[in-house]
């Protein structure tokens, strides 16, 4: 079996300028460029790396999951830093694009929304 000393997920964008901006201003990351690309260190501690392509195409799923205390506050948050939520239909999305799935048991409390590139993202409460 390999020893595995640590890890890290990266993302495709279509402007790394505006990703950093997004991620440091909405988000709270840490931003330092590497050749090719940045790394986004998040508030937890744990290293992405984004990388700008030119005929990027959105990720047709969840590409970071944030876990929160409070989604409520999150979603205050995020709303007011001009973001949307709640992207898809049929997931019990209600109030501001949260979808309360503790509230009828199908899962936990996620709020879905998209970075300026067009990845998803999604906000979970603890």
């Amino acid at each position: 079996m390999i020893k595995i000393v640590e890890t890290f997920s990266g993302f495709w964008v279509d402007n790394l300028e505006v990703a950093k901006k997004f991620y440091t201003e909405a988000l709270g990351c840490e931003v330092s460029d590497v050749m090719g690309g940045t790394n986004l260190k998040m508030p937890t501690g744990a290293t992405l790396s984004v990388y700008q392509k030119t005929d990027h195409v959105p990720a047709a799923y969840t590409i970071l999951n944030l876990v929160v205390e409070d989604i409520s506050e999150a979603v205050d948050q995020l709303l007011a830093s001009g973001i949307r939520l709640g992207l898809y239909d049929g997931f019990g999305q209600y109030e501001r694009g949260i979808a309360w799935g503790k509230r009828v048991s199908m899962g936990p409390n996620i709020a879905r929304f998209k970075d300026p590139a067009g990845n998803v993202l999604a906000v979970i409460e603890q």
